[in-house]
């Protein structure tokens, strides 16, 4: 079986994250994370689980089905809420109150396992030793996703224009926040040449 490549060129982790589904903004996205082990995949190159905790996960998902089965479930869960708050974000309206309760959820349950230990010269924050590396690894992306709504770069978080739904999110480092696609070399490309074919044929219908 190939291995999956996963893309992190979107500028903040979570915003990776939400990415794993393709055309997010269509009728049928497609779903990156189709299995617990892509799941596992992900994370691991994502830096948040090393690689003795993403073969001991897998391991455990041969073991405890219904238990991955759940967490699996959860991560998705997870990302659907994160999105839709910073898609929302991201063309400047107000999100529904209950995709805002459902993130808070998450918060909350990730909450109850931070704690602050002494750092190197001063105090940072950490995670309670109990649960499993996986569920470690949600807390950390509910923390991501937390940090970067109460900021001041949720301004900056874009999604692409694509008219099929692409739903790629980004951060717009752009001097004027003017970005609109992904990349130039996919969807931006694809609407240029839309563009100069509807000005083409118009012009031919006039004459």
């Amino acid at each position: 079986m190939a291995v999956k490549e996963w893309d992190f060129d979107s500028g903040h982790l979570i915003l990776d994250f939400t990415n794993t589904a393709e055309f997010h903004a269509s009728q049928h996205p497609e779903e990156q994370l189709e299995t617990y082990a892509d799941l596992v995949s992900w994370a691991q190159a994502a830096g948040l689980i090393v690689k003795d905790d993403a073969q001991e996960l897998l391991r455990n998902a041969d073991r405890h089905p219904k238990k991955t089965n759940k967490a699996y479930a959860q991560a998705l869960e997870l990302r659907e809420s994160v999105y839709r708050l910073l898609s929302a974000a991201a063309r400047d309206e107000t999100p529904d109150e209950s995709e805002l309760a459902a993130f808070n959820n998450f918060l909350s349950h990730a909450m109850m396992h931070s704690e602050v230990v002494p750092g190197e010269n001063t105090y940072t924050w950490a995670w309670s030793n109990d649960g499993d590396p996986f569920h470690r690894m949600l807390w950390t992306l509910v923390r991501e996703a937390a940090a970067l709504i109460t900021s001041s770069e949720i301004k900056r978080v874009g999604e692409c224009a694509d008219d099929r739904g692409c739903g790629y999110l980004f951060i717009d480092t752009s001097r004027n926040h003017s970005r609109r696609w992904c990349s130039m070399e996919s969807c931006g490309n694809r609407a240029k040449a839309k563009r100069h074919y509807r000005k083409r044929t118009g012009k031919q219908t006039r004459q």
